[in-house]
């Protein structure tokens, strides 16, 4: 499904360029559940914005079921992220202000359904997450738990093929962690979703099916878990 060859990152800080992806090759299979490992400064986040769509190689190739990604301008990008991806971060960016059904709902807000349609399939997002009866409370209403799903509710209500997560458990106690990690576990083996997870949390890591662990770049190891 995706398949990275050769793929560099290099940023220019002032007069400075750093390299922060070098010459990484990565496979990745339809449906897999990988997790990303490794120091901070490592290059996990930039190697998930540009599996996310969020940007673009310095040089080498990203295909992504059939499509060349470096290949795609900015408009084209943001067309193929909204079909084809859900992001999930840390820190949930909810909108304090809405219900969980109307912040699930804003994705749908670019797409040609109507009203109902929208608020019906954020009805759906969020009984799949276990908050059906949390829809018309406001972040402030719920416990970071639940935050949480609702932004997994969210990221999948465009039934997307990929999630993209970064640090989902990050800001959670252990408890809501593991529950996090066992509805993405659930999306993954149930759903089919393509999850690629960064995380410095290895009870997190220990939910997916495989392990990359990467620093200054590049992959150095990796691990495979038993479904």
């Amino acid at each position: 499904m995706i398949t990275m060859n050769k793929v560099c990152k290099v940023y220019q800080r002032g007069a400075e360029k750093v390299r922060v992806l070098q010459d990484l090759d990565l496979e990745i299979a339809s449906g897999e559940f990988l997790a990303l490992m490794g120091p901070s400064g490592s290059g996990k986040t930039t190697l998930l914005n540009l599996l996310g769509g969020l940007d673009s190689p310095s040089a080498g190739e990203i295909v992504i079921e059939g499509k060349r990604m470096e290949q795609m301008g900015v408009s084209q990008l943001s067309a193929w992220r909204s079909r084809n991806v859900g992001f999930i971060f840390q820190f949930y960016n909810l909108m304090p202000t809405l219900t969980a059904q109307r912040n699930v709902a804003l994705p749908l807000l670019l797409t040609p359904l109507g009203r109902s349609e929208r608020k019906r399939r954020a009805e759906v997002s969020l009984s799949l997450v276990g908050l059906a009866e949390r829809m018309q409370h406001r972040p402030g209403e719920l416990s970071g738990g639940q935050q949480q799903r609702v932004a997994i509710a969210r990221a999948i209500v465009t039934d997307p093929t990929i999630l993209i997560c970064d640090e989902p458990t990050g800001d959670l106690d252990r408890e809501s962690a593991a529950e996090v990690m066992r509805l993405l576990q659930q999306l993954n083996q149930v759903h089919g979703k393509t999850i690629i997870m960064v995380t410095h949390d290895p009870k997190a890591a220990s939910y997916a099916s495989r392990t990359l662990l990467m620093d200054k770049g590049s992959l150095v190891s990796s691990s495979t878990v038993a479904a």
